[in-house]
């Protein structure tokens, strides 16, 4: 009986063994696929997306015509050149006829038709909008960017494109039309990630003199969030420090941006002072999106540094300086976001545009940073060129302000809405008189002759 016993508690100990293994790796599995979905959050933008509207404007003997309309709605994160890239996949057998402030990118097999032959005929086309410069009668509203998109505190106006399309072999009521899916938004390169199209409240027009509203036959939007996670394998930019108090300057993590040999990799990254410089860069076949980074310790090719500068009675100042290792990337409409608990009292701003961001309420934290327009908005490639500045001068609040333990240092800097690499916060430059002691020669001689002298003293 102690046996049965003994025997049947083993095997209950080994299967609650099993059942916890299994237990584990079901949460290992449950967090490993919800941090992509996670990824996608950004705390300093939590309503930050990109919602593309199709409105319905009229229908056709075989179909419709719509607008659709690209709103960007991050706070801080834009579309450079080439711009973006739309795509999806027809439901039925669709056909795009027309475009108007857009193109496909290819044609697709329209041998069947006869006559008139549809603008596309592709089950999965791929959108980009028209360059500056396009001619009126293949315009309308807000298109013809080269589908760049400016960020919604940067330039609103902007932080929209537009385009018209003629959809044949399709629905003509509201009952029979059937929504795109599997929506995809590239900008150019990864990184959005698009949910499903929702059928929403047909969209309101009022007309310029505001006496006439009108609305869309049919409306359905589709929401595209962001995630530095898909859109790149390492980051694309760090963080370095100094200070007036410190003689130390606190450089780039090493390999913040991944580490890259020319030994192993050849092209992996170009020495400034490199006699091939320009047949490298300007090399055939060179594509602008993939970095070729000056050679660092770091590898980034977008590096922030922060200096406290200067220590006034009643204000501190600081120096920001953006510097550009990519030697194929002029960074076009760029910005900063930058968290330090003392923006709540800043002062002034020199060469930069700036606006408070507040996503937690009533603390005032958060700042955005972009150049001038026509001024330094454009951070050119690497180079002696391939730099811009700043400094922010500070009042200081008595009951918070310190130079203490790295307060006058950001906790946080973003470039282009991606998170920069941080120094190790126990190697930022500390006071001399709060940090660890030092023994330097003169101090140590000093302590040797003080020591002597009261050993004397003392035999005396």
């Amino acid at each position: 009986m102690e046996l049965k016993i003994s025997f049947l508690s083993f095997n209950s100990r080994r299967s609650i063994s099993k059942l916890a293994h299994f237990a584990s790796f079901h949460v290992f599995f449950l967090l490993f696929f919800s941090f992509k979905s996670i990824e996608a959050f950004d705390s300093l933008d939590p309503n930050g997306n990109i919602t593309i509207k199709w409105d319905v404007m009229q229908w056709t003997p075989d179909g419709y015509v719509a607008v659709v309309t690209i709103n960007n709605y991050q706070q801080y994160r834009h579309i450079q050149s080439p711009g973006w890239i739309l795509g999806w996949t027809w439901t039925k057998k669709e056909v795009i006829w027309s475009m108007v402030g857009s193109q496909t990118t290819e044609q697709g097999d329209c041998s069947k038709f006869k006559g008139n032959i549809p603008h596309c005929c592709k089950k999965d086309p791929t959108v980009v909008d028209l360059m500056p410069g396009t001619p009126y009668n293949m315009q309308i509203a807000n298109c013809c960017k080269g589908g760049v998109l400016s960020s919604w505190v940067q330039d609103p106006p902007n932080a929209i494109s537009a385009f018209q399309i003629s959809v044949g072999n399709a629905g003509t009521t509201n009952k029979t039309v059937r929504v795109p899916k599997n929506f995809t938004l590239k900008a150019p390169g990864p990184g959005y990630t698009c949910g499903a199209a929702k059928i929403v409240k047909q969209s309101r027009f009022v007309s310029q003199d505001g006496r006439r509203t009108t609305q869309a036959l049919m409306t359905w939007n589709v929401t595209c969030t962001y995630s530095q996670f898909l859109s790149q394998k390492t980051p694309s930019c760090c963080v370095s420090l100094s200070s007036f108090y410190n003689d130390t300057i606190v450089d780039c993590p090493t390999c913040s941006c991944g580490c890259q040999n020319n030994a192993t990799q050849p092209g992996s990254c170009v020495e400034g002072d490199s006699p091939y410089l320009a047949s490298v860069v300007n090399g055939p076949g060179k594509s602008s999106l993939v970095p070729l980074v000056q050679c660092t310790s770091h590898m980034c090719p977008v590096r922030i540094h922060w200096h406290v500068k200067l220590n006034y009675k009643e204000y501190w100042r600081a120096k920001i300086t953006i510097t550009n290792f990519n030697y194929r990337m002029n960074y076009s409409q760029w910005n900063l976001v930058v968290q330090h608990p003392n923006f709540d009292n800043i002062t002034q701003i020199f060469s930069f545009d700036y606006k408070s961001l507040t996503p937690y309420g009533g603390i005032n934290d958060t700042a955005m940073l972009w150049g001038m327009k026509y001024y330094n908005d454009l951070l050119m490639e690497a180079g002696p060129a391939g730099n811009v500045q700043s400094e922010l001068l500070f009042r200081k609040d008595a009951s918070a302000f310190t130079f203490q333990k790295g307060w006058a240092f950001p906790r946080r800097i973003y470039f282009n809405g991606d998170i920069c690499v941080m120094p190790a916060p126990d190697a930022y430059p500390w006071l001399p008189n709060t940090g660890p002691l030092s023994f330097r020669p003169m101090l140590l001689r000093l302590l040797v002759f003080w020591t002597t002298l009261a050993c004397l003293f003392i035999y005396v």
